[in-house]
C-alpha cells in the first residue's frame, strides 16, 4: 500500500523561530519549501534595496500554482501580507488581504477599532515623518509615537516635547535608505486592496497609557472565533521594553474574559474570518479599562512554544491545519510545566558583549536542557547602534523555557545564562 502523499506547504519569509520548530519538530507528513530572504543577516538583507514586491507575488504564484496545499507566514513586515494575497491568489486558505492591509497599517487600524470598540481606543492622530509644525502633531505633549507601518517597537518612543520629536526622527542617509525600503512593498500592495490615501511614511501619535499588558492568542475559521491562551508581557524596571512574556497570564479571570470578548467583538468587526491572531491590550488595575494596543494577523509563533510547554497543544500544527483548511486540533496532554516564559537578554548602555557564547557552549546548553529554545542576536557595530536608536536597547538572546513554577524557571534561565557567559 502506498504511503499517503505528504502536503507541501509554502512558507514565505520564515521567521527563526518558525524555521526552528519546523525543522526540529516532529512534521513528517509536510514537506515544506521557503521562500524570501533574511531581513536580519548580511548578505542575505541586501536584496531589500531592489526588493519587488508585486513581481515577487506573481513568481510564487507562477512557481506553485497546483504544486502547494497551503501557504502561511508569521512574518511581521511583509510576510503575512504576501502569504494572504499568495492564498487568495491560488485560491487557498487565508487571510483576507484587505484585513491584513488594515490591521497593519497603526492609524486606519485605529479607525477602525474606535469604530467598533471606541471606549477602548486612546486617542490617536496621524502625521508625516517630515513634519515641521508642531500644531500638525495634532495631540498635546507628551505622547507615544510610532510608525504607521513598524514592526519590533522599532521607532516606538515616548517623547515629551517637539523638539524631542525632531529629534527622534532625524536619520542619517543610510537609516532613511532602510526605513524607506522596509516600507516600500506595503505602500505598493496596499492600494491593491484598499482606498486608503495615508501610506506609510506616517506616524501615528497616541495619548500615553498605562496598564499591565496581555497578548491575547487564537485562530478565528469560518468566522468562529477560538482563543489559545493569554500571556503577560513584563518590561524590564522603569521601561516599556519587554523582558519576558509569561503563561499562564495572572490576570484575573474575569478580566481575561472581557479580554477575550473585546477581542471577539473587534475581530467579527473587522470581518477577520480565518487565519491566527495576536491581540495586544492593556489592562489598568486601578479604572478596569481596557486599551486595544494592536492587532497582529499571524500566530505569534514566539509565544507559540509556550502554550505547548504548559498545555501540550501544537500551535504550529493548529496553524499548518488551518491553512490547509482544516479544523485546528488541539489535543492537549500532561507537560509537567505550570509556567513558561520566553525570556530576553536585553542592554540599555549600547555596548556589545564582552564575550559571546561559544557554540560548544551552545551545544552543551542545549544537552542540559532540551526543552529550551534560545535564540541569539549578536550585534555590533553600525547594526547595534542603529537598533539602540531606534530601540533605546538591543536584545541579544531569547529563551523559551518552562518550569513546574515561576521559582524554578527562573532558576533555569539563570543557569543557561551562566553556561552561556551572558
Amino acid at each position: 500500500m502506498s504511503q499517503p502523499r505528504r502536503k507541501r506547504i509554502l512558507v514565505i519569509f520564515p521567521k527563526e523561530w518558525d524555521r526552528d520548530e519546523l525543522e526540529r519538530g516532529d512534521y513528517s507528513d509536510f514537506e515544506f519549501v521557503y521562500e524570501g530572504f533574511d531581513l536580519f543577516r548580511f548578505p542575505s538583507n541586501a536584496r531589500l534595496l531592489t526588493f519587488d514586491v508585486r513581481g515577487f507575488i506573481e513568481t510564487l504564484v507562477r512557481r506553485w500554482r497546483g504544486r502547494i496545499d497551503g501557504v502561511l507566514s508569521n512574518n511581521e513586515y511583509f510576510g503575512a501580507l504576501i502569504a494572504a494575497i499568495v492564498a487568495e491568489r491560488l485560491g487557498l486558505p487565508g487571510t483576507p488581504p484587505a484585513v491584513v492591509v488594515t490591521a497593519h497599517h497603526k492609524y486606519y487600524a485605529r479607525l477602525e477599532q474606535r469604530r467598533i470598540a471606541p471606549e477602548a481606543v486612546p486617542e490617536f492622530s496621524v502625521f508625516p515623518f517630515d513634519i515641521s509644525d508642531p500644531a500638525d502633531v495634532g495631540l498635546p505633549f507628551p505622547l507615544y509615537v510610532k510608525p504607521v507601518r513598524a514592526t519590533f517597537s522599532v521607532l516606538v518612543r515616548r517623547v515629551e516635547n517637539f523638539a524631542q520629536l525632531r529629534r527622534h526622527l532625524t536619520f542619517s542617509w543610510m537609516e532613511e535608505l532602510i526605513i524607506r525600503r522596509l516600507v516600500r512593498p506595503f505602500n505598493d500592495l496596499m492600494p491593491l486592496y484598499t482606498d486608503y490615501t495615508i501610506d506609510a511614511h506616517h506616524l501615528v501619535a497616541e495619548r500615553p497609557v498605562t496598564g499591565l499588558e496581555v497578548n491575547v492568542d487564537g485562530y478565528v475559521r469560518g468566522g468562529e472565533v477560538t482563543f489559545i491562551g493569554l500571556s503577560d508581557a513584563v518590561m524590564f524596571p522603569g521601561t516599556d521594553q519587554f523582558e519576558r512574556f509569561v503563561y499562564p497570564s495572572r490576570v484575573p479571570p474575569a478580566v481575561q474574559d472581557r479580554m477575550r470578548a473585546l477581542a471577539a467583538r473587534l475581530l467579527t468587526g473587522m470581518g477577520y474570518r480565518h487565519g491566527f491572531f495576536n491581540i495586544e491590550m492593556f489592562w489598568d488595575p486601578g479604572t478596569g479599562r481596557l486599551t486595544l494596543i494592536e492587532i497582529n494577523p499571524r500566530l505569534a509563533s514566539q509565544l507559540a512554544g509556550l502554550y505547548r510547554r504548559v498545555d501540550g497543544i501544537n500551535p504550529h500544527r493548529m496553524l499548518l491545519d488551518l491553512c490547509l483548511g482544516g479544523i485546528p486540533q488541539a489535543l492537549p496532554s500532561r507537560t509537567g510545566c505550570g509556567v513558561a516564559a520566553s525570556l530576553v537578554s536585553r542592554r540599555f548602555d549600547g555596548r556589545p558583549l564582552a564575550r559571546e557564547p561559544l557554540p560548544g557552549e551552545l551545544a552543551d546548553v542545549r544537552r542540559r536542557f532540551p526543552d529550551a529554545a534560545i535564540m541569539l542576536y549578536l550585534k555590533r557595530g553600525q547594526s547595534l547602534a542603529r537598533e539602540m536608536k531606534w530601540l533605546g536597547s538591543y536584545r541579544y538572546a531569547v529563551v523559551n523555557l518552562g518550569g513546574v513554577d515561576e521559582e524554578a524557571l527562573n532558576r533555569r534561565y539563570a543557569e543557561i545564562r551562566q553556561l552561556l557567559h551572558i
